[in-house]
């Protein structure tokens, strides 16, 4: 009878109910300190390896620009044949339709403002049309830039360059961070007096896209204006292709 009524008694049950809460968070603590901290035994090196390349892949944007129309058919009449004139040389190139990509295009009025009384009035209109190319044959680079200025774009840079498959790249630089995080760990391990056993586990991380470093080929200022000349020469440079490794071994 008098354990029947323990068990009924709320402040009993609200003591029981404490009780196991404690001892569970407990067993919770073990086990998140073996799963956060794992063995104390382990070591953990850290290592980049690099590749370079040249790369593959430039883009470069291109624009045509009107001058200012009375009427808005008519700068976007002007706009549009141009636009479609630098397509047309696009193609005679050699350019995919799928490579080429329209990125802005914008009917714009302009207006002028009196001086005493400051009213807006509408003078015009002008037509911007933008859009990157991408070129997979960087030997045709400064040829593209030259018949697209040509034939009416007006507004040419931001080139850019990259690698198109970086997988490779990327398993090459993998394989030079292993190894030195290897080389790394044992000579840590060799100066501790300490003996390396196998590899627990590994982390990587990785840029997404090719990087320039130290030896820079800065293209854009190779173009600008458009209006015909001589054929710029775009140097292409060097890209750099970095993976970061961590090695966490057991120490015996």
């Amino acid at each position: 009878m008098e354990k029947e009524c323990k068990l009924n008694d709320p402040k009993f049950i609200l003591v029981l109910l404490v009780i196991i809460g404690i001892f569970a968070l407990g067993i919770v603590s073990v086990l998140r300190e073996k799963i956060v901290s794992g063995s104390d035994n382990q070591m953990s090196v850290s290592a980049e390896g690099e590749v370079f390349a040249k790369p593959d892949i430039a883009t470069i944007s291109f624009g045509v620009q009107t001058e200012r129309h009375e009427e808005a058919v008519g700068a976007t009449k002007a706009g549009t044949e141009k636009m479609n004139a630098v397509m047309a040389e696009l193609e005679e190139l050699g350019v995919e339709d799928k490579d080429v990509k329209t990125t802005q295009y914008n009917l714009n009025p302009t207006y002028s403002y009196g001086r005493e009384d400051g009213i807006r009035d509408l003078i015009g209109y002008e037509l911007y049309q933008a859009a990157t190319v991408k070129i997979r044959d960087l030997e045709q680079i400064g040829e593209i830039v030259e018949a697209v200025s040509t034939v009416g774009a007006n507004q040419i840079g931001n080139v850019n360059f990259t690698i198109d498959d970086q997988d490779e790249l990327q398993a090459a630089a993998r394989e030079d961070a292993i190894a030195k995080a290897k080389d790394k760990a044992q000579a840590i391990a060799d100066a501790a007096g300490i003996r390396l056993g196998k590899i627990v586990n590994i982390y990587e991380s990785s840029n997404p896209t090719p990087m320039y470093r130290n030896d820079f080929a800065y293209a854009e200022s190779a173009v600008g204006m458009g209006g015909g000349g001589p054929i710029p020469d775009i140097a292409t440079g060097e890209m750099e292709v970095t993976v970061n490794v961590t090695l966490v071994f057991e120490i015996k």
